[in-house]
């Protein structure tokens, strides 16, 4: 599922590719404009996207 956000540093528009196949994930990807890692945390319910956060990591 492609799902649209706000990067955290620069809050520039991106998207990033979601696998509902797991019930909730916890990475680092780094945005594609100023790339700096962000730390995404969301939840599915099935299909449905049910919780999403896009933070800043501490210290970066």
């Amino acid at each position: 599922m492609e799902h649209f956000f706000t990067c955290p540093y620069c809050w520039e528009r991106i998207s990033m590719i979601l696998d509902s196949s797991e019930e909730s994930s916890d990475y680092i990807e780094d945005c594609e404009v100023c790339c700096r890692p962000i730390e995404l945390i969301f939840r599915f319910s099935g299909e449905d996207l049910v919780s999403f956060e896009a933070r800043r990591m501490e210290g970066i």
